[in-house]
């Protein structure tokens, strides 16, 4: 049996979801379940679906805060 563990240092949380972290690499996860949220092209407009509603990345970077040590759940 063969164990991959990877670790992923997250650095932004969107404002208004905060269980949604943004690594230092530019990948968006969901905290809660630990899954990696696809980016979507809808109509010409890139971005992510988050909590059943899609948002485009120039609305979710003027959403963006960051991390404290203490909130950070990884």
């Amino acid at each position: 049996m063969l164990t991959i563990t990877v670790q992923y240092t997250c650095k932004y949380q969107i404002a208004f979801a905060p269980n949604y972290k943004f690594t230092t690499c530019g990948l968006c996860y969901n905290a809660k379940s630990g899954r990696l949220i696809k980016q979507v092209l809808k109509s010409n407009c890139i971005g992510y679906i988050i909590n059943s509603k899609f948002y485009s990345l120039t609305f979710l970077r003027t959403k963006l805060e960051t991390i404290k040590k203490s909130e950070c759940p990884f």
